[in-house]
């Protein structure tokens, strides 16, 4: 069975079984600000089980991506060693969320398992916790599991319920029992059963896991029953595809034999079990769907393990005599195995490429040298390469220290990671910074779990009469009274204020009753499914818990939003059109007074082509198509033609926004009526953010008026200055830049003329010191470039000399100084430099041929110059 059928037939196992079957999550989570990426199939669907999140159904399936690569959780060093670990993986899952529990898990997975995909129940082994009886007894007595293939497991790693087979999301919070599948490959491979002292061996593979969410631990142990017990399973397709296929080694399934193969043939590398090629078909997976899911290449962050991945791909490659590119070409196979199942990167194929051939071009020009730099290190280096050659390998050659660790183990080296630490000093503060997500506001669990989601009303109407406060919380935790002047965050039971998604800002305004009112400075989502209004309370009684009160939503900021909202995703489509299906958003910010948006491409704007886009969206402005919305389920939006964005999370549930048929996105934000009540579209600027992003800022509605207005204005004064009428202000612009550039030159030829002049008389007038020929002198007008012309032509002029020349202006002194010939080894002109500017309030230095330096304009510079033959003098003797 191939790895696309078993990926499908899990799928359809579990629908049958009547779970809703959800898409796979981004690489980049959305609900967990702790993690740099999706590490295992649960982390979706965290929210859930911690309460602050309430799904539309309590039974789920999935195939999530994952990524272990960066961070607590690394398996990148092991990713080529191994039979087993890759940096991205598949991870086949099935959820109850307070539904069925261990008696449907259990024979859920042992039915899929021996009569679906019909692997041999005798080759089958369970293990569980060690006090489960509940669990023991159901592979027992009602599965038929015989009692010598159930390993109860104990706490075996040092403290209570730290096991194998208990499993907890944190040191407190929902935790539980776990029972673990594995196959017995056969008594041929070396290994004992799990448990035993041979469990190491690869005779007996894990190949699933179910836990049983069942507690609720406290910070002194204490475990208390959930009210809801849930099931969380997780099996790695790879592994499972191996035992499936009757290969040992996940790198021998079909999905990677096909990119084992390109490699090989991309490398010339023969020998197929190469370790290198199973590097660089790992590889392409990781870094083809971080960048599908919106991470490109950086120094920091996410962006910084991409650029590590691809890296040690690339060093695979040269390891394998590649010295031109070949690892974007790898993007083309890895679309063939799974683009059906993951039909974005199919889409993005093209944007997948482009990063990666940029990437291989930056580091394959560096990358032989740092090479050839490494292998000096290690001819020095005994068995340790030295802390500081490591940070220099980083910091000059682009090489992540995990690389020239790689490197060095391949040779029987080490590298001194304590001295690289050091050396990396802010650097890596930067990058412990850049790593360091934050979010804003915190939910208290107990107040999640006691509350229902926030109805949202603002869609309709931007004022409420009469909403419940269902909660308030300040500095973290409940408080039922807010008196006077206080801060907090205020839920209600339902709200008109929209909460900060999407790129769009929060809304302010007022909750009142006829005690007081609450200023609304800000509103966000806390758990996802709860609005926060953040804010103060002003009152001749305070607000409290239960209170009825009314809402209203500040219409003009929002009316302002809405139009720059509404203008991002005619922006969007308008790109598309323009430049390529390649770009999508990377970031937006939807403010009342401007709109900015993020978008992958590997080059900039033109002006024509900003022009085109302004143009594209202003039309479909003028058209007044109505803005239309329509509540469907996901798949089925996206068959309507619905442009998702990745690291959004989504519903199952989706609203999508439809002007005319220029634009289809899922979003839910808030939005004008008809495209042309966005008035006026204006394009105010257009850069670079980050490596393949782009960013272009707007302006809309009146804040476009306000923008062509003042640039009527600046157009205006402009054309004053120079006697125009405003159509020939360019021409007219362009004539006196020429001039400038004429009397620049012209100023240039007199200058040099003039040095050319003071360089002979001072030769003439030169100082004989022991048969060096010494001038010191002060010219006016010149700058530092004259000068260094003039003591050049001296130096030529003269010989063995020693030289130096002050130019004045506004104040300020310039000195440059020349030694040349015999002089040279007992006269530096970094030291003259210094001499003389240490006596006008300045500094300098320099090489021992050519110096330069500066300070303050003193009458005491002349004689400090008539000095200057003697200073020589007692150096030359």
């Amino acid at each position: 069975m191939k790895t696309a059928e078993i990926r499908s037939t899990f799928l359809d196992y579990f629908r049958s079984k009547d779970h809703t079957i959800v898409p796979s999550a981004s690489l980049v989570p959305s609900n967990d600000p702790t993690l740099l990426f999706t590490n295992s199939g649960m982390v979706p669907f965290k929210n859930v089980f911690l309460g602050s999140e309430k799904p539309g159904y309590v039974r789920a399936a999935d195939v999530q991506r994952c990524l272990r690569a960066g961070g607590k959780h690394n398996d990148l060093d092991a990713v080529g060693y191994t039979a087993r670990h890759h940096t991205f993986f598949e991870m086949l899952g099935n959820w109850s969320f307070g539904d069925y529990f261990k008696r449907d898990a259990i024979r859920y997975a042992w039915q899929l398992l021996t009569e679906v995909y019909k692997l041999p129940a005798e080759r089958l082994w369970v293990t569980v916790y060690h006090t489960d009886d509940e669990a023991y007894d159901i592979w027992n007595k009602e599965v038929g599991v015989s009692a010598d293939r159930i390993v109860r497991i104990g706490d075996n790693k040092g403290a209570p319920f730290a096991s194998d087979n208990f499993w907890q999301m944190a040191d407190t919070g929902p935790c539980g029992p776990c029972t673990e599948i594995f196959y017995d490959h056969g008594a041929d491979v070396a290994g004992g059963p799990p448990g035993s002292p041979d469990e190491d061996g690869d005779r007996y593979i894990e190949i699933w896991n179910l836990v049983f969410m069942q507690f609720d631990r406290a910070p002194d142990g204490t475990l208390t029953p959930l009210p809801a017990p849930c099931v969380d399973t997780g099996m790695g397709l790879e592994r499972l595809a191996a035992v499936l296929q009757h290969v040992h080694s996940n790198y021998e399934i079909d999905l990677f034999a096909h990119l084992i193969a390109e490699a090989s043939k991309l490398t010339g590398t023969t020998d197929i079990a190469n370790k290198s090629l199973r590097v660089i078909a790992d590889h392409v997976r990781a870094c083809s769907f971080l960048i599908v899911d919106g991470v490109l290449p950086s120094n920091e962050g996410r962006g910084y393990v991409l650029r590590r991945i691809i890296r040690r791909a690339l060093r695979h490659g040269w390891m394998l005599g590649v010295r031109g590119d070949f690892f974007w070409k790898m993007v083309a196979p890895l679309v063939e195995e799974m683009g059906d199942a993951y039909p974005d990167l199919a889409k993005k194929q093209s944007f997948v490429e482009q990063a990666l051939k940029a990437e291989e071009e930056r580091f394959g020009e560096t990358l032989e040298n740092g090479m050839r730099v490494f292998d000096d290190v290690a001819a020095k280096a005994g068995q340790i390469i030295p802390g500081a050659d490591a940070f220099r390998l980083y910091d000059t050659y682009g090489f992540p220290v995990d690389l020239t660790a790689d490197i060095a183990r391949e040779r029987g080296m080490t590298v001194d990671m304590e001295g690289f630490e050091r050396a990396m000093g802010e650097q890596r503060a930067r990058a412990r910074a850049a790593s360091n997500f934050e979010t804003k506001g915190q939910l208290p669990a107990e107040v999640a779990s006691a509350l229902a989601p926030t109805k949202f009303t603002g869609y309709d109407a931007l004022d409420l009469a009469d909403a419940e406060v269902v909660a308030i919380v300040r500095a973290g935790k409940q408080i039922d009274t807010l008196a006077d002047g206080e801060d907090a965050i205020v839920l209600l039971d339902r709200t008109p204020f929209y909460a900060e998604s999407g790129g769009q800002v929060g809304d302010t305004g007022l909750l009142r009753n006829t005690n007081g009112a609450f200023a609304v400075e800000d509103t966000h989502k806390l758990g996802g499914v709860f609005f926060g209004h953040f804010g103060r309370w002003q009152g001749s009684a305070p607000l409290r818990k239960g209170d009825r009160i009314a809402a209203s939503v500040d219409a003009l900021q929002r009316q302002a939003t809405v139009l720059n909202h509404s203008a991002t995703h005619l922006l969007h489509a308008a790109l598309r059109k323009l430049l390529g299906e390649h770009v999508s958003q990377k970031g937006s910010l939807v403010a009342p007074e401007r709109l900015r948006f993020d978008f992958s491409h590997f080059k900039a704007v033109t002006h024509e082509e900003l022009r085109q886009v302004e143009r594209m969206v202003n039309d479909e402005v003028r058209r007044n198509a109505a803005a239309e919305v329509h509540n469907m389920g996901y798949d089925e939006a996206i068959d309507f033609g619905a442009i998702a964005l990745f690291g959004e999370k989504y519903g199952a549930e989706v609203r999508v926004l439809r002007m005319g048929d220029f634009s289809t996105e899922l979003c839910g934000g808030t939005h004008v009526s008809r495209t042309g009540d966005i008035g006026l579209f204006k394009i105010v600027g257009e850069s670079g953010v980050a490596a393949g992003v782009r960013r272009i800022e707007a302006v809309t509605g009146s804040g476009a008026m306000d923008y062509v207005a003042d640039e009527e204005r600046r157009l205006g004064e402009l054309s004053g200055l120079l006697s125009s009428s405003g159509d020939d202000a360019v021409e007219k612009l362009r004539q006196v830049f020429d001039r400038q550039k004429k009397l620049e030159r012209e100023l240039e030829s007199f200058k040099a003329r003039a040095a050319s002049s003071a360089s002979a008389d001072l030769a003439a007038g030169a100082a004989d010191v022991g048969g060096v020929r010494v001038v010191a002198a002060r010219l006016e007008g010149m700058d530092a470039k004259s000068l260094r012309d003039s003591v050049d032509v001296l130096k030529q002029q003269l010989g063995d000399c020693v030289v130096i020349l002050a130019g004045a202006a506004e104040g300020r002194v310039s000195l440059v100084a020349g030694v040349n010939g015999s002089a040279l080894g007992r006269v530096k002109a970094g030291d003259l430099v210094a001499h003389v500017a240490a006596q006008i309030d300045g500094k300098g230095g320099g090489r021992p041929d050519m110096a330069q330096g500066g300070g303050n304009d003193t009458p005491v510079l002349a004689s400090i110059l008539a000095s200057i033959p003697d200073w020589v003098k007692a150096r030359l003797s």
